[in-house]
């Protein structure tokens, strides 16, 4: 029978998502569903959430939308967004009867209007109003199948060199930049460049996605161009679609895109938030669900949001903030307005230990 992935956790006997939640099981049994994560007990890390979308048909997420609970809805999005064959045919059903979804559909829909996210994040992620439409929706996608997210290969798939360059000993750290690897606009180019450059100059070690487009590849190229020790992970399939920068210093190959965020994670001393798409969303919220675990992979890292603001005065990551300030305690982020102030903000809070 096909199995649909159910999200979320009833507290009690008084949690409001409780009938719903009994209703929806009754439901998907009836219809011949098995359901994973029935009693929502189920844990996910980043080393087993690919295992779990294998294993599944689709996915179903309940009222009550946690930090968790959207990075699962926003990974699931960015596979679709990047090919990921685990993915292909599997539907995403979100049933919003609370409206506790909708501050993430609002952080989607600015980066589509941003330029970061071309896709209509609604044809994937398929909102309903009731554990009855969940069905409707199961049986349409199964009719229909699920639409093309408009990306194709620009690299043929062949072996990967992998770099494996030691971290000189002077470096004060390594920095993190979660950005967009589709953004083509030249001032953010730009500024991705100097970015790059200017971790390169303040003797910062630059890790990254390891992609050769948008303001991925920018970064890169400026620190690689200042002669910094510059890292990267990725994975086959989405090398595909944006293949692999030159001058890397160190590379790491993993097979998919929650183990590739751990080794970036465990590989840097802060993270940079720049601008980008559903990935780096997916990314940040990785970092503060990490946080909020006391993972001692976060231990004494500090974040940063460069809110860039556009000709407009609108600041890149607005809604972001805004949804994170409900979920997060302060001092768990910080946020910069403008490119100079990034390399201050984080040397300032680099632990004592690494300051050379």
């Amino acid at each position: 029978m096909p199995k649909v992935r159910l999200s979320g956790t009833v507290s009690g006997t008084e949690d409001p998502g409780r009938a719903v939640r009994a209703k929806l099981l009754y439901l998907l049994f009836g219809a011949g569903w098995d359901i994973y994560n029935s009693n929502g007990d189920q844990r996910i890390t980043l080393g087993n959430i690919e295992q779990k979308i294998i294993e599944s048909d689709a996915f179903v997420f309940t009222p009550g939308a946690t930090l968790e609970d959207m990075f699962k809805a926003v990974s699931i999005f960015v596979g679709y967004q990047t090919l990921d064959r685990h993915l292909s045919g599997k539907p995403t059903i979100i049933l919003n009867t609370d409206y506790s979804w909708d501050p993430l559909f609002g952080v989607i829909s600015h980066l589509h209007r941003m330029g970061t996210v071309k896709q209509n994040y609604r044809e994937f992620l398929l909102t309903v109003d009731s554990p009855e439409a969940v069905l409707g929706a199961l049986e349409a996608v199964a009719e229909k199948g699920m639409p093309d997210p408009g990306r194709e290969a620009i690299e043929s798939p062949g072996p990967t060199e992998l770099a494996d360059i030691p971290a000189p000993d002077d470096l004060l750290g390594n920095v993190c930049v979660f950005c967009s690897a589709t953004l083509e606009e030249p001032s953010y180019l730009e500024d991705g460049e100097e970015l790059g450059r200017q971790l390169a100059l303040n003797r910062l070690g630059c890790v990254s996605g390891a992609g050769k487009s948008g303001i991925m590849g920018a970064v890169v190229r400026g620190s690689v161009g200042a002669d910094g020790w510059t890292a990267g992970s990725n994975v086959p399939h989405i090398i595909e679609l944006e293949g692999l920068p030159e001058g890397l210093s160190c590379f790491w190959l993993r097979p998919d895109i929650y183990t590739r965020m751990e080794v970036m994670i465990e590989n840097s001393d802060a993270f940079v938030i720049f601008p980008g798409g559903a990935g780096t969303v997916q990314e940040l919220l990785a970092l503060m669900i990490f946080r909020h675990q006391g993972n001692p992979l976060m231990d004494g890292k500090p974040v940063v949001i460069f809110n860039r603001r556009n000709a407009a005065g609108v600041g890149f990551w607005d809604p972001l903030i805004d949804l994170l300030d409900g979920l997060c305690r302060p001092g768990e982020f910080v946020v910069v307005n403008e490119l100079e102030e990034i390399v201050p903000t984080i040397t300032r809070r680099l632990p004592e230990k690494q300051i050379r």
